[in-house]
């Protein structure tokens, strides 16, 4: 004999209940089956609700009740034929009983425990009654009260079984019936006195549990929305996968922690006879599922990740308690006489706190009655008042071979400590089956997708990326990632998900990952941005391995990088500013990612997508020194200088530049010099010197006319007016049969930037296009300098600059 249970969602319509009775159908060829079915889908909630309205509004009761109604003769329309207006006259019946209820209550002003039981239960009757009559249509079936069979004490609302009485009335009544399958109602059931009681929270499990094991069913099918229990919640988790086999303990465990397919108080009865228990879906009925079973197979150490929100942490603590036995007996018996349930448990070695979990309900309960309990040390100063701390969550991770795989507790911690998840308390049984954690609630969903990393994914690395700035160059970094979105996979085994993009008018999130071939028709249908919007709704996210990523040159943008760093979200950017504002804030920013465990790169500041500051910063870290830089660092005034001569006009090179992509969109900031003074600064801060952007000295080209301008056009006309001061210049360097560069220059801590006339065996005469060079003068390489060169302008570039600092990260 088999035992079927059928949740809520799996009889919700009509639709769904037919797919339920060709799964019955199936399942009863060969053998007996008792069903046990939940109420249609949230009715028990509806029922209870309309009991709480009729106090204050009959006539509002009766609205929900009609509803509830509504949707029981709609299936009996769709499913019964031969019995419609038998099974029509009892359901109708069933509803004026239960209006009369409801009319009482109003009436009484008063919703007893008992009335609540009685209400909740017509849920069960009802859709037992609907389904073994629609099974009749085609099945041997029939249908009975779990009423009649299931006897408890006198608690209604969470009745504890009489398994002995329980288990003579099912065995009678199995043994005298000939029906092959039998339709009964989950959660409910009676005491002594005949009154209705319900079994509590994943009443109708346990139902199906208690006749499994009171029949010795070969096996107990749980039959829900799902396809098993997942190795965490797949809502949460989208890389979560179903577990094919389980322990009971580890199902337990799992349940206990919160995973909803299956309740706690479920397994007992069928682990005590050993019967196995799978977990199927009535929507995929062809999917094996989860099997609960005493010798699962157990190849990975780790089964499942779980939670609990909702968690308050009571920490009863001082040095009173230090020697003195008692205290964990008195804080205990103090939550049990209130029937508060204790969730988590952990004590320190030395006795000086104990630290209880309980749900966030009880906690200022708790509080009042722990402080009465112990109000004679606290008054005496043995020990602090009770602390009470709101808002966390529980984190488990279970397994029961996680005994015999070493280093699990250590990648656990590990993993959140990464991630900036916060650990409060830890507990951990010596049969090492489930080591929990409690932590912040906001930090749940990170730390639930951290640990399914660490622990079950494919050692795939998953980026969150949320870009700002998406012109030239950000434009091109989406391209490249969609790019290379295989081959990343399959040879850096790394995903990289776009969650969030904003230019300065839109802003567009997606969780689950924009799509790179259509964002722009994406961010057009969004939001309107502000840095501080965007901020909060990355922040909001709480995403594992988050990064920011800007693609703009906006002095704004670049005072928000702080907020990020301080929440554990790595910054990759282009903009030079930050590293070029204040010494204090380059500092700054530099502690805060350190402390953060948050990365900030910013590579692409020097050299476009040249390694520059990655190689200096491998010269400083093995022991180098810088003792002099000389170096091309502007692609734009480059390009310029190489295109520039008698036959071009100095306004129409300039130009080009701009259109190519190789200058800012404020070409004067790359023509003063400006660009290449922040550039030779971030380089002689990363060598380790402690230098302001006013300690570089300018020797600008540019008229005062051009400097003086404050737009692009204003700019561009003072070019043209001052043609004949940039043919000079050329001019001059071309009799010395010299070439023009734009050269910064760093050596015994003094830096300065200008146009340099550069002689033929140079290295830099022949640097063309918009190629940058930097030649590193260090303490390994004092004659023949270290030398980077190539282009070092351009948003491909740029873009690809940005890329290889993403996948830095990823390699961290």
């Amino acid at each position: 004999m088999k035992v079927l249970k059928f949740g809520g969602s799996s009889v919700a319509s009509s639709e769904n209940i037919e797919k339920v009775l060709a799964i019955v159908a199936k399942e009863s060829k060969n053998e007996k089956a008792v069903i046990v079915v939940s109420a249609f889908g949230k009715t028990t909630d509806k029922l209870l609700a309309a009991a709480n309205e009729a106090i204050i509004d009959i006539n509002i009761a009766k609205n929900t009740l009609e509803t509830i109604k509504s949707l029981h003769f709609e299936v009996i329309e769709n499913l019964i034929k031969k019995d419609i207006d038998a099974v029509s006259k009892e359901v109708a019946d069933l509803f004026k009983r239960l209006n009369s209820i409801y009319e009482g209550i109003f009436l009484l002003q008063e919703l007893s425990d008992k009335t609540l039981a009685k209400v909740a239960s017509f849920g069960e009757r009802l859709s037992s009654f609907i389904i073994a009559n629609a099974a009749k249509e085609s099945l041997n079936a029939s249908h009975k009260e779990s009423r009649d069979l299931i006897i408890t004490n006198n608690n209604h609302l969470n009745a504890q079984v009489n398994f002995k009485i329980s288990n003579e009335n099912i065995n009678t009544y199995f043994n005298n019936n000939n029906n092959q399958v039998v339709v009964l109602g989950g959660f409910i059931a009676s005491n002594s006195d005949k009154e209705t009681t319900t079994l509590g929270r994943g009443g109708s499990d346990f139902t199906a549990s208690i006749y499994a094991a009171a029949l010795n069913a070969t096996e107990l099918q749980i039959w829900t929305d799902v396809s098993g229990m997942y190795t965490a919640n797949p809502r949460i988790v989208k890389q979560a996968f179903p577990i094919s086999e389980i322990s009971y303990e580890e199902a337990m465990e799992l349940s206990h922690f919160g995973a909803k397919v299956l309740y706690p108080p479920t397994i007992q009865p069928s682990l005590r006879k050993e019967i196995p228990i799978r977990i199927k879906n009535t929507f995929d009925p062809e999917n094996s599922g989860t099997l609960i079973s005493k010798n699962p197979n157990n190849i990975n150490g780790v089964k499942g990740i779980s939670h609990i929100e909702n968690i308050s942490l009571i920490t009863l603590e001082g040095g009173g308690m230090i020697g003195i036995p008692g205290f964990s007996k008195r804080l205990f018996e103090t939550l049990s006489q209130e029937k508060i349930n204790v969730v988590f448990i952990t004590q320190a070695s030395s006795e000086h706190s104990i630290c209880v979990g309980v749900y966030e309900d009880d906690a200022l309960k708790s509080k009042e009655l722990l402080e009465e309990t112990f109000s004679i040390e606290i008054a005496r100063k043995k020990i602090k008042p009770i602390i009470v701390e709101n808002d966390l969550a529980i984190i488990a991770v279970v397994g029961e071979s996680m005994k015999n795989h070493q280093g699990l507790s250590g990648q656990m911690f590990s993993a959140l400590g990464r991630n900036n998840v916060n650990v409060r308390a830890i507990a951990q049984g010596s049969s090492e089956k489930n080591i929990s954690a409690v932590i912040n609630k906001y930090d749940a969903k990170k730390a639930l997708t951290t640990l399914h990393e660490q622990f079950f994914e494919e050692k795939v690395k998953q980026l969150n990326l949320f870009v700002t700035g998406v012109g030239n160059v950000g434009e091109r970094f989406l391209a490249q990632i969609n790019q290379q979105k295989k081959f990343l996979k399959e040879n850096l085994k790394l995903k990289i998900k776009v969650i969030g993009i904003a230019n300065s008018r839109k802003m567009f999130f997606d969780e689950s990952g924009i799509n790179l071939k259509n964002w722009k028709k994406a961010l057009n249908n969004g939001e309107p941005t502000s840095l501080n919007s965007f901020y909060d709704k990355v922040k909001a996210c709480n995403l594992v391995n988050s990064v920011f990523v800007d693609n703009t040159a906006n002095k704004e943008v670049s005072e928000v990088y702080e907020k990020y760093l301080r929440e554990s979200i790595s910054v990759v950017t282009c903009n030079k500013i930050a590293c070029a504002s204040s010494f204090s804030n380059y500092k700054t920013l530099k502690q805060v990612s350190r402390k953060y465990n948050a990365s900030f790169l910013f590579e692409t500041n020097v050299g476009a997508g040249l390694p520059i500051i990655d190689t200096l910063k491998n010269l400083i870290n093995s022991g180098d020194r810088i003792h002099k830089i000389q170096a091309v660092l502007s692609g734009s005034l480059n390009f310029v200088f190489n295109n520039f001569d008698e036959d071009a006009t100095f306004h129409d090179v300039v130009a080009e530049a701009q259109k190519e992509g190789y200058t800012e969109p404020d070409p004067k900031i790359d023509l003063s010099g400006v660009d290449v003074a922040r550039k030779i600064l971030i380089l002689a801060r990363e060598s380790g010197y402690n230098l302001e952007l006013e300690d570089i000295k300018n020797n600008s080209f540019l008229p005062k006319e051009s400097l003086a301008t404050s737009n692009n056009d204003d700019f561009y006309d003072s070019l043209t007016k001052n043609e004949t001061h940039f043919q000079n210049i050329f001019q001059e360097a071309n009799d010395k049969e010299c070439r023009l560069k734009y050269v910064a220059e760093f050596e015994n801590g003094k830096a300065n930037v200008g146009l340099q006339h550069i002689s033929a065996d140079h290295p830099f005469y022949n640097l063309e296009g918009s190629d940058n060079i930097v030649l590193f003068f260090t303490e390994r390489y004092p004659e023949n300098p270290l030398i980077i060169k190539g282009a070092g302008a351009g948003a491909d570039v740029t873009a690809s600059g940005i890329f290889a600092d993403v996948i830095r990260i990823a390699n961290q």
